[in-house]
């Protein structure tokens, strides 16, 4: 078998990214050094969201440096990803749209909307929440089946 490799359509990047799969984000630590950490999240519009804590280290590290990487793997023996470079904005304020993509974020990871609100009350015990909107400056995708 001969292995092939190709760079994936802008087309083929948004519909590998409409499956539900973990994401790798990549956040500077105050040293220089990558912190990385799984996330769900969606991606639409142009757009990467994901939610964290308030308190995370990741929200911590995204408002000295709002530089990110993200890394979408397909998972074996799916052998695709999707890498994106941009930067990151924190929404912490309360507000419908805010608490829509969270939702969204929550749904699309659950089986159904009582799974998904028995994880919402779990993570509301946790602290406050964070939306993260991530503006691609660069995304490159590459499908090695």
């Amino acid at each position: 078998m001969t292995e092939t490799s190709s760079r994936m359509s802008r087309e083929q990047i948004d519909a590998f990214l409409a499956t539900p799969r973990h994401a790798i984000v990549a956040a500077q630590r105050a040293d220089g050094m990558s912190r990385l950490s799984p996330v769900w999240y969606v991606f639409e519009e142009s757009l990467f969201y994901f939610s964290t804590f308030v308190q995370s280290a990741k929200c911590r590290h995204l408002r000295q440096d709002p530089r990110i990487a993200i890394c979408v793997d397909g998972a074996h023996p799916d052998a695709r990803f999707v890498s994106l470079y941009g930067t990151a904005e924190i929404v912490e304020e309360d507000s419908p749209w805010r608490e829509e993509l969270e939702w969204r974020i929550m749904r699309r990871y659950h089986g159904s909307d009582e799974a998904a609100r028995r994880y919402e009350a779990e993570l509301a015990e946790q602290g406050a929440g964070a939306l993260v909107v991530v503006s691609p400056e660069h995304i490159l995708g590459w499908n090695y089946n």
